[in-house]
């Protein structure tokens, strides 16, 4: 394990595997730097495979102040990782929190970002559903803080897209289900209070999301039912993006269908890194069916 520090003074710890291209990855609220093991052990064999516990997950520090959180602190601590790491630019690959993060690293950092993999995300992004998002979120935090983590992954671990996990892999989601009820009470409410229920709606930065032209594959589940509608908002909004829909899938993607998750990003690396991914046609945002409506 190597430590990072950040201009606030946090440690974060982070690991690396591999050699070759720099991959970052950036884990879920309900995950941690050990949630990606099936993506390291995949991508190691030609990657150097970057992990890391973000602020308020051990062995990284857990700042007790709720305004050490935030979603620009988030994409800073990302950077962060990567200068320690000594990684002018990476593939990064973000689920859910870690997917905001990887998108909002794009957005603020275009240069250190050679691509992005957004999983999972968009929870509480649609404007009729951003107020019940941030009340919820905060209704989250208070039980982490009041109940502790060990009680309320109990709940959290069985939510309408993580029982798909659930019912196809019983064994692994015990494993993540073990892992999130061991994550730091005070570092989850703070996360949860600090990142999640404060961060701006995707729909606010749809001008900016039309600008960029970092390499983007956007990854969904078909029964992410929060996910879905802005997932499809982001792959026709950033010129550079491709949508991947998983079926029959729910949130936890990554340890979900790890083989379909792995083969996609892997393609896409590869494309990306043959310099095959550009921006979309023009062409085909056309309205007609044919194309010969002049």
């Amino acid at each position: 394990m190597s430590v990072a520090r950040t201009d606030d003074g946090v440690r974060l710890v982070w690991e690396e595997e591999g050699e070759g291209t720099p991959v970052l990855f950036i884990h879920e609220f309900a995950g941690d730097h050990r949630s990606w093991e099936p993506q390291v052990r995949a991508f190691s064999r030609r990657y150097r495979c970057i992990t890391y516990a973000a602020r308020g997950y051990p062995p990284s520090d857990v700042p007790d102040d709720l305004e050490a959180y935030s979603q620009a602190q988030a994409v800073a601590d990302a950077v962060t990782v990567l200068d320690a790491a000594g990684v002018d630019r990476a593939h990064v690959v973000g689920l859910s929190m870690g997917g905001f993060c990887a998108l909002h690293l794009g957005l603020r950092h275009p240069d250190r970002a050679r691509s992005l993999v957004v999983a999972g995300c968009g929870y509480g992004a649609q404007p009729e559903r951003e107020a019940a998002f941030r009340a919820e979120s905060n209704v989250v935090a208070e039980a982490f803080r009041t109940e502790g983590a060990a009680e309320v992954a109990k709940r959290y671990a069985q939510g309408p897209a993580r029982v798909q996990f659930q019912n196809k892999d019983p064994r692994g989601w015990q494993e993540f289900a073990a892992a999130l009820g061991e994550h730091d009470s005070t570092g989850a409410a703070l996360t949860m209070g600090g990142v999640q229920a404060r961060r701006p709606s995707l729909y606010a930065l749809t001008d900016e999301l039309e600008r960029m032209t970092t390499p983007t594959l956007v990854v969904v589940g078909d029964e992410d039912e929060g996910c879905l509608e802005p997932d499809l908002m982001l792959k026709r909004t950033i010129p550079s993006a491709g949508l991947l829909v998983l079926p029959r899938t729910g949130h936890t993607i990554n340890l979900e269908e790890p083989e379909a998750f792995n083969r996609a990003i892997a393609d896409f690396l590869a494309t990306v890194d043959a310099g095959r991914w550009g921006r979309r046609d023009p062409r085909s945002l056309a309205t007609s069916t044919t194309g010969m409506d002049e």
